[in-house]
């Protein structure tokens, strides 16, 4: 694991802010986290395409010395069952395979306005049902510790990305336990 998977999100921002760390450095170590880690945790369902393009741009701001935003270049996962502009969410459901919604759910928006980069979209229950990461587009995500369990749900590939440093940060979603449940597991 690279030093910068290990970082808290705040730490990441703070490395940034004060140029011992850029943007670019901090997508490569999570993709290559993802690249390691995600094909037996199945985690991380969909990588956004621009994700690079995004972190040179915040590069850019760095080295431009403008003024940065609380997470600027933070690259953040985001469950799929969660709107993301321009980027597919299934929520796990065959009915929603290909859909691509045209605008961000406003707590994507809110993540975007203050610097975050969409890393991309995690594992969940179809449709946020269920209290596992299980279902019948992207299969099951697996616990990190012991791929006989689940690490829970409904959001259990957000928490199995940012448990294993995939990524630094990201956005459940919980209305009967779905970020509680697998916090506990």
């Amino acid at each position: 694991m690279n030093d910068l998977n290990s970082k808290p999100l705040t730490t990441i921002a703070e490395l940034i802010r004060n140029r011992d760390v850029s943007p670019v450095e901090v997508a490569e170590a999570h993709l290559e986290q993802i690249s390691r880690l995600n094909p037996a945790l199945n985690a991380i369902v969909t990588v956004a395409p621009d994700v690079m393009e995004r972190a040179r741009d915040a590069e850019a701001t760095v080295m431009r010395g403008d003024r940065l935003d609380a997470l600027h270049g933070i690259p953040v996962t985001i469950k799929d069952t969660i709107e993301t502009a321009g980027l597919r969410t299934t929520s796990g459901s065959k009915i929603r395979a290909e859909y691509v919604p045209p605008q961000d759910a406003p707590a994507v928006a809110r993540l975007k306005a203050a610097g975050a980069i969409v890393l991309g979209k995690t594992n969940a229950a179809e449709m946020a049902m269920d209290y596992t990461a299980d279902n019948p587009v992207f299969g099951r995500t697996n616990h990190p510790q012991n791929a006989n369990l689940t690490p829970g749900g409904s959001s259990g590939g957000e928490a199995v990305a940012i448990a294993t440093g995939m990524s630094p940060g990201g956005l459940g979603s919980d209305l009967a336990g779905s970020i509680r449940i697998p916090a506990h597991f």
